[in-house]
């Protein structure tokens, strides 16, 4: 579908500020919308919201549907009473640049089970009607998710695939046996998703009610210690008793020459359309009951992936698989009506990905940081962007502008400065100016463009699986951008809109 001429910011909320150690939906994440506000911007993307897992990854989940419950805000808790002043100020961690996730999901695990408890204790009709509801409406992947959860813990986090035979093959009697020994942990991770939802719904409708649309994130592929490939084996290329038999990846290229081995377990795509693609329909239907719109990553691997055995130590021996993209998305736009998604069209694109992302209208993006690297004919200069297109700075998996202008070669920071007939001081304003002044439908741009910052505060370098998704700013760097020169912009671009008043 076509989006309204717009502009917005990328940023993640783990990297809002906050007394505890990481940010989350509290006051802080509300101050960066009312700073959306206040300059005019109408979108806020963010990465995937669902559970991390190795590495912090927010494309390692242990679910395709659940949210991560760290996410929860310790103040809003105390707010609706079920914590003490005196039990936040003892979780409360120093907030700098740096997530300090380990400490800050330990002090947390501390008090959402004392929230819990007083919830359960204390909760009117209402609650308790509101929270029936929701386990209701999501028992499809809740009831799953929460005894995978209890499991998990009870095996001290080790991958399904290792726990005993029985619960691994999912015998009836043994889940019987399971979801009434840990009734009590079952509980307990249903109410933490409760409370995960009804703060991000809150979150959401103060962004929407300021005119600001909330951008999700998709990822195409599932971890393979999740809840989903526990639960669902029939969909996944997996063996009988959990293991990987083909998994994802891509083959190697200009930047690796023996690929990248992602790991992640294939979907058996012929079991997936036998079934209607009910999973798929069901992932979907979350999304957009939780987004305004979705970024749908490796946008390729729904008309073709690459696949690779299992037994492989890299991802040089594989072959190109066709996937059914047309099928699932006809399905998937039958049973969920219009569909406002972005495709992450990046890297070597086939005429197949293009014929598939032009069917349904989705726009592509374009990355103002790939643009210097050849002639005037590089797609990923604005004058030769369509008007259904996303136009970006840079993204989460990119250096900051500045960072990548500190680092390019002479010749490409040449062509920058002659694009943007500057001398490149201002290379971050000047990429932005680009976006916004492109025929691109919306442009986007990751905060650290705004403030200014050099590559030592990126989110994540691909290929790498440490120090990565630890970025946070302060109030002080939030205060410091230079709110005028962005309105500026996007009064120029014709980029804003008519709020409520």
């Amino acid at each position: 579908m076509r989006f309204p001429r717009s502009s917005g910011t990328l940023i993640h909320p783990t990297s809002f500020p906050g007394k505890y150690g990481m940010g989350d939906f509290g006051f802080e994440a509300r101050q960066f919308i009312d700073f959306l506000e206040r300059t005019n911007q109408t979108i806020w993307q963010v990465l995937p919201l669902t559970p991390t897992g190795f590495g912090h990854s927010p494309y390692a989940s242990y679910s395709a549907f659940a949210g991560n419950i760290y996410l929860i805000s310790p103040d809003i808790l105390n707010k609706k009473g079920l914590l003490t002043e005196t039990e936040i100020e003892s979780i409360q961690l120093p907030s700098n640049t740096v997530a300090d996730y380990d400490a800050s999901f330990k002090n947390k695990d501390k008090v959402y089970q004392i929230a819990c408890d007083r919830f359960f204790k204390k909760m009117t009709p209402e609650e308790k009607e509101a929270y029936l509801a929701f386990t209701a409406q999501n028992k499809h992947w809740l009831d799953d998710f929460s005894l995978f959860m209890a499991c998990s813990l009870h095996y001290n986090k080790k991958p399904w695939n290792t726990w005993d035979q029985d619960i691994v093959k999912r015998k009836p009697k043994v889940l019987k046996a399971y979801r009434e020994k840990f009734s009590e942990q079952i509980k307990f991770q249903s109410w933490l998703q409760f409370e995960f939802n009804n703060q991000w719904v809150e979150l959401k409708k103060y962004a929407n009610n300021r005119g600001i649309r909330v951008i999700g994130d998709i990822p195409i592929f599932v971890d393979h210690n999740s809840a989903d490939v526990w639960a669902n084996p029939e969909y996944f290329e997996i063996d009988e008793n959990g293991n990987r038999e083909l998994v994802a990846g891509v083959p190697p290229d200009y930047f690796s020459s023996t690929g990248q081995l992602w790991g992640n377990p294939h979907y058996k795509w012929d079991a997936l359309q036998k079934d209607g693609f009910s999973w798929w329909v069901d992932r979907f239907k979350h999304m957009f009951e939780a987004f305004d719109a979705i970024r749908v990553d490796h946008f390729r691997g729904f008309d073709e992936y690459w696949e690779v055995k299992a037994t492989e130590e890299t991802a040089e021996k594989g072959r190109w698989v066709k996937a059914p993209g047309e099928k699932l998305f006809d399905t998937i736009l039958e049973q969920c009506g219009e569909l406002p998604i972005i495709a992450e069209d990046l890297g070597y694109i086939t005429e197949g990905v293009e014929k598939l992302r032009d069917k349904y209208n989705f726009p592509g993006m374009k990355i103002l940081q790939f643009a210097f690297d050849s002639d005037s004919t590089n797609s990923f200069l604005p004058h030769n962007y369509s008007q259904n297109s996303v136009a970006y700075s840079g993204t989460h998996d990119n250096d900051t502008t500045l960072g990548w202008y500190n680092s390019a070669s002479e010749t490409e920071r040449h062509r920058a400065r002659s694009y943007t007939r500057s001398n490149g001081e201002n290379i971050h304003w000047e990429f932005i100016r680009l976006g916004m002044l492109s025929v691109a439908d919306q442009a986007i741009f990751p905060l650290q463009d705004f403030m200014g910052l050099d590559g030592r505060h990126r989110m994540n370098i691909p290929g790498t699986s440490s120090n990565n998704w630890l970025w946070r700013y302060t109030e002080e760097m939030l205060q410091s951008i230079e709110e005028g020169h962005i309105c500026e912009l996007i009064e120029l671009s014709n980029r804003q809109i008519k709020r409520n008043t």
